[in-house]
């Protein structure tokens, strides 16, 4: 049986500023429109992370059963490595969902904006068929497009509607920056992944570019937010302040540009932190703004 320390690592926790970020800079966003309440950024918070380990342990599943993970290069994958049983993942995974689904509903019912139930059902049946499934979306070159709209547009977007009942220009251009980045992480996963994933017949977005596409691909997605904190100067706040987080790139890009297999690895922990401090700088500039 998996110990907790290997539960923990199948669960990516590198992965989770992918989570937090977007609830963050939506809580700035939202507090722009003075409408920030903490009770309901705190829900949208647990909901983010429940969904992002519900969608670590149903990859983990999923890729596992398939046999994709055998040979991974990287953090521990609790099925492919024989550490957990396949049902124990997929009842972490299936809890981790209807988790997040829970907590979900009640923040809807808190907002009584129940149309937001539909994005809800959306987001997780994304979270399963992303590697799950007959014909997975993840397997087919769509990861990047539904990680930009899910921990992008879908989290920054609906932390700011839940509260302000609306959204604003700068609530959208901090979702393309967060979406930009959370692309970036996955980008450099699957950078990584390209030799073991092309055996496997996963033909995700990386395998399609090609090992020099996939790398300039990072190169321009972690150059998105910081052209929209530039953008964000005419807010007249000081959002820009964002900017110094840029040398905490430094090293992600250049593992980027001439690294290879576990040497791409620090790339995904750089790349999530670089976001994670660039949504909370944003954010409290937003909010004191």
């Amino acid at each position: 049986m998996a110990t907790v320390s290997e539960w923990i690592e199948g669960a990516r926790p590198r992965t989770l500023p992918n989570a937090v970020a977007p609830v963050v800079a939506g809580v700035g966003a939202a507090a722009a429109l003075d409408a920030f309440t903490w009770w309901q950024s705190l829900l949208a918070l647990l909901v983010a992370l429940a969904l992002i380990v519900g969608v670590n342990y149903a990859n983990d599943y999923s890729d596992g059963v398939r046999g994709t993970d055998e040979n991974r290069v990287g953090p521990l994958r609790l099925v492919g490595s024989g550490t957990a049983a396949p049902k124990r993942v997929l009842a972490a995974a299936l809890a981790s969902l209807g988790l997040a689904g829970v907590l979900g509903l009640v923040l809807v019912a808190a907002s009584g904006r129940w149309w937001l139930l539909a994005m809800g059902a959306v987001c997780i049946l994304g979270a399963w068929f992303y590697t799950g499934g007959k014909k997975p979306y993840g397997y087919y070159g769509f990861g990047e497009i539904a990680v930009f709209v899910f921990f992008g547009l879908a989290g920054v977007l609906g932390t700011v509607y839940v509260q302000a009942g609306r959204v604003s220009w700068v609530a959208l251009g901090c979702a393309v920056a967060v979406g930009s980045f959370s692309c970036a992480v996955l980008t450099a996963n699957n950078l990584r992944d390209i030799p073991t994933d092309v055996e496997a017949g996963k033909r995700t977005l990386a395998t399609r570019l090609g090992d020099r596409g996939t790398r300039r691909l990072y190169l321009a997605l972690v150059a998105v937010p910081y052209l929209v904190s530039l953008a964000l100067i005419a807010t007249g706040t000081f959002a820009w302040v964002a900017l110094v987080t840029a040398p905490m790139l430094v090293k992600s890009v250049r593992a980027i540009r001439t690294g290879h297999g576990r040497e791409l690895i620090p790339a995904l922990r750089d790349t999530g932190l670089a976001m994670l401090a660039w949504a909370v700088l944003t954010a409290a500039a937003l909010a004191i703004g």
